[in-house]
């Protein structure tokens, strides 16, 4: 956090290489046009949950129902849709299972639609609760502040108009995100005594909406997205002594840089499909990463300098919003392609007498992704309120081919799991203001760390080159996420 530190000795399978683990996790969740990139199952929590969303407890459904709270957040030129002027509360609290962790965040949210503008904005304030650290003798609850509680700062504005009686609207939004820390970081720096975090993300949007009468509609968005991070990770080193006794400690500190910078192209459109409600809707995303330093995490274990990667979202979905009742289903295929590689700080002899001299590729790591996610919710408005129940299911799914010219050698490695996330909410239409309670519950996740050796736990050494051995397994974590939204219009 601003100091997170490590929890726990590592007590699950070495893990394969993780492109841009924690880089993608601020884009994945903020909206579905930034497409994240997860070949870890870490239990990171619903850190980035800081915009408002009326389908959250609908599984998240989007692509044929609209979201009048969350849509202009995604797509600003979806504010034309604001018929009025409101002001949003929305605290947030998550907690991560076995004392792995906890975030709350208090966002405020301006909306205001006119007959020609539109525009808003969002700040949202945040506390990240580090998870407990232990060391041999248990948990330790002498903790400093700074290596327990971390502050994050989200900004983001939004402004478009109308385009006459054409049927069209165009917006631009800006967010930026100042971070002093990232959830999920401290459990990839195995033996740190602390690490401190310092960053911030630029998001940059375009967007434009048609709408007709007839109740069709297409938007087209354009992106780009800037992610960096500072790790300062802090280490003592013993020193052992001739009798093989622990002597003093000695403190030593290193920097690695996280730099994500994302440019992205998205489409949709949603049209009726019969005069009872029922709407079919298509969307496609594409996102062009460049990864100019990824973090040398001691848990990969693999010294990683550039990369880039290049990602696709195609989705389908179909809904029914009528007086009472609500529907939604979304299917969505994600193709992604990584290649990301080290390159040698200084001229090295390999294994099989080969000379790879400075500046050259010591490692290539090339993954293939097929990923696939299933979006479903169910709700019934009463009148004086109603009840949301959703479910979402993601299953990711990916090849590695590493190629180390270090050792001569190349090996393949998949690795799947599946991520379940039921959720739940209630709402009240009451006099002044709408009162909404949304939860949810993400299981298929856990946190990272290596086999037993022997009688002790320990992570891999950091000097260790070739990428480690065996198959992906986690510790399960799960994460309970509740949400209270207050709506007040202002007329």
């Amino acid at each position: 956090m601003n100091a997170l530190s490590f929890q726990r000795p590592m007590t699950t399978t070495l893990l394969a290489l993780s492109i841009a683990v924690l880089a993608t996790l601020y884009p994945s969740r903020v909206t579905s046009q930034l497409i994240g990139i997860k070949s870890v199952p870490v239990a990171t929590g619903d850190q980035f949950l800081i915009y408002p969303s009326a389908n959250l407890a609908l599984g998240g459904v989007s692509l044929a129902m609209n979201d009048l709270l969350l849509d202009p957040f995604s797509n600003p030129a979806k504010g034309a849709r604001l018929g009025e002027t409101l002001i949003v509360g929305s605290p947030t609290f998550y907690l991560i299972s076995d004392h792995n962790g906890a975030g709350r965040t208090i966002p405020i949210t301006f909306l205001a639609g006119s007959d020609s503008w539109f525009g808003g904005g969002s700040f949202a304030l945040q506390q990240l609760i580090a998870a407990d650290r232990w060391n041999w003798w248990g948990p330790n609850t002498g903790q400093p502040l700074r290596d327990r509680s971390a502050r994050n700062l989200y900004l983001h504005g939004f402004f478009g108009r109308m385009l006459g009686e054409s049927g069209f609207s165009l917006g631009g939004s800006l967010s930026w995100a100042g971070l002093g820390a990232l959830d999920g970081v401290e459990h990839l720096y195995a033996f740190s005594e602390r690490i401190e975090q310092d960053g911030h993300s630029l998001d940059l949007r375009l967007g434009l909406l048609g709408e007709w009468e007839s109740g069709r509609s297409f938007e087209v968005l354009l992106l780009h997205n800037r992610f960096d991070m500072t790790h300062e990770v802090h280490y003592l080193d013993w020193i052992w002594q001739q009798d093989w006794e622990i002597g003093e400690g000695v403190p030593r500190m290193e920097r690695n840089l996280d730099q994500t910078n994302t440019s992205g192209l998205h489409l949709g459109f949603t049209q009726p499909l019969t005069g009872s409600g029922w709407r079919f809707g298509a969307a496609t995303t594409v996102n062009r990463k460049s990864h100019p330093k990824i973090p040398n995490y001691e848990i990969q274990n693999i010294p990683r300098d550039p990369g880039d990667s290049w990602a696709y979202d195609f989705g389908v979905g179909i809904a029914k919003t009528g007086e009472r009742a609500t529907y939604g289903i979304d299917l969505v295929l994600e193709p992604i392609s990584s290649y990301t590689w080290a390159d040698a700080a200084s001229d090295t002899v390999g294994s099989i007498g080969n000379l790879v001299r400075a500046g050259e590729k010591t490692v290539e790591n090339e993954f293939s992704f097929l990923n696939a996610k299933i979006r479903m919710g169910i709700g019934h408005d009463f009148g004086w309120g109603g009840f949301q129940l959703g479910l979402q299911m993601r299953s990711i799914r990916y090849d590695l081919t590493q190629t180390s010219h270090i050792k001569g050698s190349t090996r393949n490695q998949r690795e799947s799991w599946m991520e379940w996330t039921p959720s739940w909410g209630l709402h009240f239409g009451l006099a002044e203001f709408d009162l909404r309670y949304r939860g949810r519950l993400i299981t298929g996740t856990g946190r990272p760390g290596v086999a037993r050796t022997g009688m002790a736990e320990f992570a891999a050494a950091a000097d260790f080159l070739p990428a480690p051995e065996g198959p992906l397994t986690l510790r399960d974590a799960w994460v309970m996420t509740h949400q209270i939204s207050v709506s007040m219009p202002i007329r």
